[in-house]
This record gives C-alpha cells, structure tokens and sequence, in this order.
C-alpha cells in the first residue's frame, strides 16, 4: 500500500507540516472501539453479499479484534502522519495480515465511516447521560420527600416573596431536569440512524446490504439520502442544545446553592468534602463545586457555538471543516457527564439549616398577598385590595411591624372588612397549605407530585433494564 491511500495522485510527498496541521488522530482516536465494531459489521456485510469471501472476512474480522485489543492494552503506537484513526487501524491491520486489509474499505468512505463511528459513540454517550440523569432526579426526589416539611422563601427578582416548601422549589428542578431527559431522548431518534453504505457522497456501485449493517449494528433505521448522511452534523448540533440547557439548569441550581450558603442566607451548609478553603483566609469555606459547574456551563454554550459556526455555511457534501465538530463534542460530553456525577455525589451530603430558613420566611411581609386576598373574599375588589395591603405594608414599616404583628385595631382604619380571622390565614403553614391549585406549594400537592416522580422513574428504570 501506499504511504497515503490517496497517493496514486500525487506526484510529492505531503509536507510534514501539512501532516501535523491535518491530523485528527489525538482527537478521534476515542473513537475506536466504534470504529473496529463498525469496520467488524461492514466485513460480514461485504462477505454475506459475496463482494468478499467468507475467509477473506474472517481474516479481516480477526485483524480488527486483535488491534482492539492493543489499544485496549496501551500497546498501539499512534503517529500524525497517518491522519486519523480510520487509517490508523487501516494501516495496522496492513502490517499484521498483509494485502487483505486493503480489501476492508470496499463499499464505503472515510466519510460515511467517521459518520458511522460518531453516530455509535453519541448514542452511548447519550444513553448514559439520560440514566445519570435519572439518577439524579431520583435523588432530588428522595431528598425532597426527607425535606418534606421544611419551609423557605420563594422569591422573585432575588427578594423575598412568598412561603414556599424546600420541597416544591427542589421539585422544580426535577421537572427541569426531566424536560432535559426528554430532549434527549428526542435527539436519541435522530442520533440513531445509520449512514454507513452512502460511500464518499453517492452511494456505490457494490451490491450492499445496508438494512443487514444495520441489524448488526443495532440501528433502528438507515439514513435515507446519501449526501445528507455524510454531510449531517444535525444530530450532533441537536445534542450540545439539549446539554447546553441541561447545564442551564445546573447553573441555577449551582448559583442558589453559592448564594444559601453564603453568610447572608445560611439556608444550607455545603459538606467539607465538597467544599475548599482560601490560600489566605483561614475562616472561608468555598462553595467551588457549584462555582465551576456554573463556570463549566459556558463551555458547553461555546461548543455548540462552535459547531453552529463550523456548520452555518458549508455546501453539500463533506467538507474538511467537519473534523473539527468532534472536539467540541467530546468536550460537552465529558463536561456534562462530570457535572452530573458530581451532583450526585455531592447533593446527598448537603445540609439543610431548617431554621433559618424559617426565620426568613417569618419577615419581609411574605404574607402580604394572603391579607390582600383575605379582603377578595370578604368582597373588595383584587387591586383595591392591593393598594389597600400596600398602605398597611408601609405603615407597618413605620411601626418597625410585620403584618402579622399588627392588631385588628391597627388593621380596621384601613378597612372595615378586617376581623379577628384574619390572624388565622397569615401564619406560614396555613399559607402554603391554602395554594391547593394544581402545581402549587400546598403540602398535600408536593407529597403527590413526589409520589408521581417516583412512579416515573421507576418506570425509567425499567426501560433501561429491558
């Protein structure tokens, strides 16, 4: 073979500076086991259509397992001049069975091969992702359920705003969390479509089975046009979306556990084994986990970016700008996966300070809008009630008084409509437990809304064990 398989064209040898700037190999050679398992598929295809004999197939197909196991082992020698891990391996299998090899790339291309082994590695990827995912939202489940009775402020514009169950604001999450899983298990559909057998743009001449690569390869569909199969990078794009708004809701989360741990809230208390001290300041104890997951996210911003921008403007079919999409997409993989599996190890060992978080929702007039509604059903008119409220409110702020700490005497110049019950629905639980409208904080919605997450995901499980 040549010293390039494509050196029957060329009259000079390329540059070494050429074959520096051109490899791809310390970046896709991950992607080799999909590579061989692909290559191993193609083989049995080729022979079972008789382009290559069964013997000729079986050398190929042996070839390949023990290369796999080398790089298994660390015992393969990677080298820039040999561009990638398809020739990599191309070339290896050359040296240890002789002129065989050079029967492997019958019937396809670089092109619908590097398609085939991005398409196989994403799957996985993704596939783990979502169980992760899973797992993490059953841990925001069962940690909501022992939290079950903890109360704390629910704001808005970063001031205090409402009582709210601990428990219904960890639910949110959850729900971010599984609109999550379901993107990705939409962009799943679409990752899971094979393009091997479209060759370099055109399809070929050969005689193949693609339906047969297919099974072999445990893909549920085949791609349906030649140039958009190896020149689709949609799939890939469709991924670092859906991670980029997963690690949006990491980043939330990441920046309410900084702020509740910090001095001025002291609603939680991060564990010291996932916690860092100051080079300097001998007393601080840093929330740096949650920090960098909210840093991390705009890496996974900047590899979508990426790809979008390598991507916005190419023509049909491959062009060489494509094998720079792997680098970003490795990096949102392993990006995300570690900031998934560091919250799982690190929320069960979080601390919940009950008190003080009760202690924030008995001030600020967080009961303002209950006394208002109070009114509503005594008769007056929602925004009467509202300017009324507001009236009491600043009085109350002249009197050093939260609203629940005035007299009925105090209240009645104010309005008439004012009676002793009134008392009754400013405390904190009555509060949370009157919100029974559909998804709100009252304590009998959390708990059922608990029980149905942990139907889901049990059910989630399920699937992944079948």
């Amino acid at each position: 073979m040549s010293e390039k398989p494509w050196d029957g064209r060329f009259s000079e040898k390329t540059n070494r500076f050429v074959e520096i700037f051109t490899s791809s190999i310390n970046i896709d050679k991950r992607l080799y086991s999909y590579d061989i398992e692909g290559s191993i598929a193609h083989c049995k295809m080729l022979a079972k259509q008789s382009i290559i004999t069964e013997e000729d197939a079986s050398s190929l197909i042996h070839g390949l397992g023990k290369i796999k196991r080398d790089i298994d082992r660390g015992k393969f020698l990677f080298d820039d001049s040999l561009e990638d891990i398809h020739m990599h391996i191309e070339s290896r299998l050359l040296q240890d069975i002789g002129k065989v090899a050079q029967k492997l790339h019958t019937a396809r291309s670089r092109n619908d091969q590097i398609a085939l082994d991005v398409r196989m590695y994403l799957r996985y990827e993704t596939l783990y992702i979502l169980k992760n995912l899973v797992d993490f939202r059953e841990l925001i489940v069962d940690f909501a359920k022992t939290h079950i009775d903890v109360v704390l402020p629910g704001y808005t514009h970063l001031q205090r705003a409402q009582p709210i169950l601990l428990s219904h604001q960890l639910m949110a999450y959850y729900e971010m969390f599984s609109r999550d899983c379901d993107r990705f298990r939409d962009a799943l559909k679409r990752i899971n479509i094979m393009p091997l057998g479209s060759a370099a743009l055109a399809g070929t001449t050969y005689p193949i089975d693609r339906e047969y690569t297919a099974e072999l390869l445990d893909f549920p569909q085949i791609s349906a046009n030649s140039i958009d199969s190896v020149s689709d990078r949609d799939f890939i794009i469709e991924f670092l979306a859906a991670a980029s708004l997963c690690m949006v809701h990491f980043s939330r989360i990441s920046e309410e556990l900084v702020l509740w741990s910090s001095s001025e809230f002291g609603f939680i208390e991060l564990s010291d084994s996932f916690s860092t001290g100051s080079s300097i300041m001998p007393q601080k104890k840093n929330p740096d986990i949650p920090e960098l997951v909210r840093g991390k996210t705009g890496r996974v911003f900047g590899d979508l970016i990426a790809l979008l921008s390598i991507m916005k403007s190419l023509p049909l079919a491959y062009n060489r700008d494509m094998q720079e999409d792997k680098g970003p997409l490795f990096d949102a993989v392993d990006t995300l996966k570690a900031c998934i599996t560091i919250y799982i190890k690190m929320l069960p060992e979080l601390r919940i300070n009950k008190e003080a978080m009760f202690e924030a929702v008995s001030k600020g007039f967080l009961n303002a809008t209950d006394m208002a509604d109070y009114l509503v059903t005594k008769g007056m008119p929602f925004r009467l009630a509202h300017i009324c409220v507001g009236k009491i409110v600043n009085s109350a702020i002249n009197e050093n008084k939260e609203l629940h700490e005035m007299t009925l005497k105090e209240l009645r110049p104010f309005s008439s409509l004012f009676k002793e019950d009134v008392f009754d629905i400013l405390t904190t639980n009555r509060m949370i437990n009157r919100r029974e409208s559909f998804g709100g904080t009252a304590t009998k919605n959390v708990k059922a809304a608990i029980k149905q997450a942990e139907v889901d995901i049990k059910k989630e499980n399920e699937n992944f064990i079948a």
